[in-house]
Parts: structure tokens; sequence; C-alpha cells
């Protein structure tokens, strides 16, 4: 926690909010918390490269400008913060459809702007966390797919049987030294390429 405590420090938030007297106060505090800050609006076309934080205000349904500017897939995307002025079926809808990692409401203080973005920081990070390993296991589920498709056109055309097929492509990326995933593809584009050559008869 205290890495995370010294992280915050330094961080680059952007505000995405018409400029007024709450968010000036707001932005004097994250700057006194020692974050780089900076307000946008009207809103961008795409986040300042470098941006760890975003402050973003959720009022009805989330505009598409907003999913374009933040993408629909949340793995590489900055830490978000909604700002909300009150709280209806819609302004929810939109901070789950948006995965905010936490939520400020208006009227803006000072006080408790360093703890928001300490535990969305915390929420951030343990979601990333997660993201990494889904992309593992898809990786990996990919990857016996693969396996699975090359033995079996190995199979297919040589007749021989599944334990015999593995040790075909495990010989082959020892030989070539490769990994056996590597054969697999080979494996599996010659045959793509054969099959086409066929129709193309």
């Amino acid at each position: 926690m205290t890495d995370l405590i010294n992280e915050v420090r330094g961080l680059n938030v952007l505000v995405i909010h018409p400029r007024d007297g709450e968010i000036e106060e707001l932005l004097k505090q994250i700057s006194r918390i020692g974050c780089n800050v900076a307000n946008l609006w009207p809103m961008p076309n795409e986040v300042p490269e470098g941006t760890d934080v975003i402050f973003l205000e959720i009022t009805e349904a989330v505009a598409e400008k907003t999913v374009a500017l933040l993408g629909r897939e949340t793995i590489n995307r900055p830490t978000l913060i909604g700002i909300i002025g009150y709280e209806n079926p819609s302004v929810l809808q939109g901070l789950i459809d948006l995965s905010v990692h936490t939520v400020i409401a208006k009227p803006l203080r000072p006080f408790g702007v360093m703890s928001n973005i300490l535990m969305a920081r915390r929420v951030w990070h343990v979601n990333k966390s997660y993201d990494g390993e889904i992309l593992k296991l898809k990786a990996k589920i990919e990857n016996v797919q693969k396996i699975a498709d090359a033995k079996f056109i190995l199979m297919r055309h040589h007749g021989v049987n599944e334990k015999e097929a593995y040790k075909i492509i495990r010989n082959q990326a020892m030989s070539k030294r490769t990994s056996t995933i590597e054969i697999a593809q080979s494996i599996i584009n010659a045959d793509g390429i054969l099959n086409s050559l066929v129709g193309e008869r």
C-alpha cells in the first residue's frame, strides 16, 4: 500500500469537465497532492499520451464520443473516476457501462480527493492483474487448441494416432529449436494452403 501511496504523487491526471469554480478547486487539490494535472473541455478526440487518471463527468446516457475516447476495452485504459451531480438510473448505468473505478459526487470538495485517487488506482491495479491472468489463460487455451488441430491434421493425413502425432510435432520442434506451438501453427497453415489449392482445381 505504501508503494501505491507514493505512486499517487507524480501521476498524470486529466480532468474532462467544463472549467468552473468547483473544477478550479479540484485542479488545485490534485496539484497539491503532487500530481501533474490538466483540464480539457470540450471533450478531446483522444486521451493525451501518458495519462494515468481521468476525472470525467457522467450525466445521462453515455455519449458515443465518450465511448470513442475511452475505447470499449478496459485493459489499456487509464484509471477512470466518475464525477456525478445526481443519482438516477441513467447516470448509474453510465457508471456501470464505463466501468469507472470510483466516483466522486458534487459539490466537489478538496477533502477525499487523494483517497479517491488512491482507491481508484488500487482497483485499477487489481483489474489489470486480473486482465493479465485472463489473457494468459486465453493464450493457453488457444495454444492447446492449436496443438489439438495440428494433431488431428497429422492423424488424418498420415494415419497415426494422437500420441504419435504429438511426438511428430515435438520432434520437429526440437530439431528446429522452436516451440511445439510454432510447429503446430505451421502444420495448420500448410493444411490451409493445401485445402485452398485443392478447392481451386
